[in-house]
């Protein structure tokens, strides 16, 4: 499939640069995942939009101040980094980050950060030619430090510096776990209020955690999204979580995965287990059947692995039956897979709608319930 495939025209002044004043206080745009019939809601409304059993699963990972400047001490300019996760990389402290202007920041040089701390780009031969740096200091970054030197990474389609009011609403309410470089947005539109109604209602909510990182951000380049290679993230489910998951399933009870993270890290585990249990029946001379009904069970395993799932039209879901979501940029990998979930030209009859009905889209607008 070709990447203008995915492609829908968005007015500028949709994009939210900001979010709604009050928490919780947007529109809710309910599709039909195979009729792909659109009703408009407000936020408010979702508990009567859910169905009785649903098993709710969030990402709890919660937002790094990721974003620092360092100055560059042979021509004292700063330089932005976005620091992504750190790196088994030799001896020290070594940090993978994304940099602007990647071509001028080459092996040797060294930066200095707001604290006075220095850090020195390392020689590595598979971030040539790309944006990647690894970058070396010589103590123990902690999440201190981030909070000390950091800033909150807005993405780059909101048109202004973060504010102090960002590091709470660029945050998740129920976020515990640090390491995202990007919020898992779909969450920001869930109070605490939200989620007592919830569990009034009897719907069971349960967390993984997937730290965000490129492989849910960075743009696909390619023309054939076929040829697009994801970056891999690391998730983490426990084992009590995968025991309700794989319950909810047997017992044939809705998984509403919230969020597109979310969604990458029940999928992924899925494929992972129905990996490992093929390869175990090929090991022991079994059939090939257990292992299928792995997969129409959706059994998952818990643990932390890495991921590098890319879903998109022709994905055949193990686990996740109904989705909650934002509005995603156009040609983007999450728009390939909500895509993959609801239908290419369901979707985008639905952003067209949401287009007209003045709908705000991306990280601090509105959401969609896909059922």
């Amino acid at each position: 499939m070709k990447r203008t495939d995915f492609y829908f025209d968005l007015p500028a002044e949709l994009i939210a640069q900001r979010p709604s004043a009050v928490r919780g206080q947007d529109r809710l745009m309910l599709l039909g995942r195979t009729s792909g019939a659109v009703v408009h809601h407000k936020m408010d409304d979702l508990p009567g939009l859910i169905d009785d059993g649903t098993l709710m699963v969030f990402n709890n990972s919660r937002v790094r101040r990721a974003r620092l400047f360092g100055v560059k001490e042979t021509t004292g300019r700063e330089v932005e980094f976005m620091f992504l996760n750190q790196a088994a990389f030799g001896e020290g402290c070594v940090w993978n980050t994304m940099v602007k202007n990647a071509k001028k920041q080459k092996a040797g040089m060294r930066y200095q950060f707001p604290d006075g701390s220095v850090a020195t780009i390392l020689d590595d031969p598979q971030n040539a030619g790309t944006e990647f740096r690894l970058l070396k200091f010589a103590f123990a970054i902690t999440e201190e430090w981030f909070e000390k030197n950091g800033h909150i990474p807005l993405p780059p389609y909101i048109k202004r510096e973060d504010e102090a009011s960002d590091g709470e609403r660029y945050q998740n309410v129920y976020a515990d776990q640090t390491g995202s470089a990007a919020c898992p947005t779909a969450g920001l539109h869930f109070t605490q209020e939200m989620l007592g109604r919830l569990s009034q209602k009897g719907v069971e909510r349960v967390f993984v955690t997937l730290h965000v990182g490129l492989g849910t951000f960075l743009p696909v380049r390619e023309d054939q999204i076929e040829d697009h290679k994801m970056h891999q993230e690391f998730y983490t489910i426990e084992a009590d979580v995968a025991d309700k998951i794989n319950q909810a399933k047997k017992d044939g009870r809705p998984i509403l995965a919230v969020g597109t993270t979310s969604v990458r890290t029940l999928e992924s585990a899925a494929s992972e287990s129905l990996a490992a249990q093929k390869a175990a029946a090929s090991c022991a001379g079994k059939s090939s059947g257990g292992a299928g009904a792995v997969e129409a069970d959706g059994l998952i395993r818990p643990g932390t692995r890495g991921t590098s799932i890319f879903m998109y039209p022709g994905y055949k879901f193990k686990v996740v039956d109904q989705m909650f979501t934002n509005f995603h940029t156009p040609e983007s990998t999450l728009i390939m897979l909500v895509s993959a979930f609801a239908g290419r030209e369901n979707i985008l009859a639905a952003y067209n709608e949401a287009v007209r009905e003045r709908y705000r889209f991306f990280s601090y607008g509105d959401c969609m319930l896909i059922k």
